[in-house]
């Protein structure tokens, strides 16, 4: 079960290059229910996850680099590709990581952080950094499901928040 939170940001942590991160591009071979082909890094996923915003199903399945290039051409939508940063939180905090996607390519500038919970009690007591924006959570408009399909942002960025 997957538990999270996501939201906008308002401005990008001053230290963010001294964080680890990890590249991934992902692209939808189904979005209802969701079914997902993952490379992040040097691994691969196929991924299912049900239907749900602050909590839903989730199952991760590896893939070898050849079946990840085999199901590749069979995707829709664009191929997503963004840079995930993991900040974690303080310990009052529960441990917790926060996971700052900056998306590139033409979903660029959109920056969205998601925090996994333990629980949805906990879920729904998390307070949010000061850096934190929007609460897009019930949203699907930012499942990275909808954004493969969805048209780029217009030049202004039309609809999506640009921190810097």
């Amino acid at each position: 079960m997957e538990i999270e939170r996501k939201f906008l940001i308002k401005e990008l942590p001053q230290n963010l290059a001294s964080y680890p991160f990890r590249q991934i591009e992902q692209a939808y071979l189904c979005t209802e229910p969701t079914v997902r082909v993952r490379k992040e890094d040097d691994s691969y996923y196929l991924t299912y996850k049900s239907k749900g915003l602050l909590a839903r199903e989730e199952y991760n399945l590896p893939l070898t680099k050849e079946a990840y290039r085999h199901l590749l051409p069979k995707t829709d939508g664009r191929l997503i590709s963004k840079k995930r940063y993991l900040i974690p939180l303080s310990d009052a905090d529960g441990g917790l990581t926060i996971e700052l996607d900056l998306f590139e390519g033409d979903l660029e500038p959109l920056v969205l952080a998601e925090v996994e919970f333990p629980t949805e009690e906990a879920a729904h007591a998390f307070q949010p950094p000061a850096w934190f924006g929007e609460d897009v959570t019930y949203s699907t408009q930012y499942h990275n499901s909808v954004l493969s399909g969805a048209p780029s942002p217009d030049a202004a960025g039309n609809g999506f928040h640009d921190p810097t």
